[in-house]
């Protein structure tokens, strides 16, 4: 079985490994990590049983694939803690925002490593994930194969170019703040005229959650849906003028526009 690493143990690794784990993509004895604390460490052994690295450069050197999972502010001290480490044809991962594969391959600078870039979401939490992949040409099918089915273990991941990359954050990376906005907007107005706080959350998760899941099982367009839900003289239709009258739509289009131009110029 080949070994997993992970640098870094935060949030999303946890996702990652805890869907992997559930999934049984890998086996917690071929997963090892290493993270900034102790603390976190500790954490991660506690709820995994994975094994824990003496060192970012140990793990490493006994991963075949490599997810580098820390902040992209991080990546040039890190890299240059593991770049000598790294066997020859290990897999590096890296699921940081603006890391681009040409800086990958800079910083590492070697010719025997195969690159990666993905860009996971905190969904996977929950195996719900969405995850965008791209892959340097050294890297083989069968690779690229395996690599996606340890990201499909927690939820979706789809190969896109690379150009396409900070299109991703923007649209998926980033989007669960966005949604999450929008449902503490709807809990809060449910709130105002009189349903408790908890209950009002569970509606809104659930009216969302059933609105993705009719969207990507029928196949339709989200105008269509949208149409079914607006009855002539009805309710819906009123509560959609206002949200177009108050510019939902370029709203949503601008925040996106302005993370990924985030991205692209980290």
């Amino acid at each position: 079985m080949m070994k997993l690493g992970f640098i870094g143990l935060g949030n999303m690794a946890s996702a990652m490994i805890g869907g992997i784990l559930k999934q049984q993509a890998a086996s917690a004895e071929d997963i090892i990590g290493k993270a900034l604390t102790e603390a976190t460490e500790n954490k991660i052994k506690e709820r995994f049983n994975i094994q824990i690295g003496e060192s970012n450069a140990q793990v490493a050197a006994r991963a075949d694939i490599l997810f580098l999972a820390v902040k992209p502010i991080f990546f040039p001290e890190v890299i240059a803690e593991i770049k000598d480490a790294v066997r020859p044809g290990t897999l590096i991962v890296s699921i940081a925002a603006g890391r681009t594969l040409g800086y990958l391959k800079e910083a590492f600078g070697r010719e025997d490593c195969k690159l990666i870039r993905c860009m996971p979401n905190t969904p996977a939490l929950v195996l719900e994930g969405c995850t965008g992949v791209c892959a340097e040409e050294s890297v083989t099918e069968e690779e690229l194969k395996h690599v996606l089915t340890l990201l499909n273990s927690f939820g979706r991941a789809d190969v896109v170019p690379e150009r396409l990359m900070d299109v991703v954050v923007g649209v998926s990376g980033s989007a669960p703040a966005y949604v999450f906005l929008f449902l503490e907007a709807m809990a809060d107005e449910a709130v105002a005229e009189g349903m408790p706080r908890k209950q009002a959350y569970e509606f809104a998760a659930q009216a969302v959650l059933g609105s993705a899941k009719m969207l990507l099982e029928t196949g339709k367009h989200p105008g269509e849906l949208k149409d079914m839900v607006c009855s002539p003289g009805g309710t819906t239709i009123q509560a959609v003028k206002v949200l177009e009258e108050m510019g939902l739509r370029a709203a949503v289009m601008d925040a996106m526009e302005a993370c990924i131009d985030k991205s692209r110029n980290m």
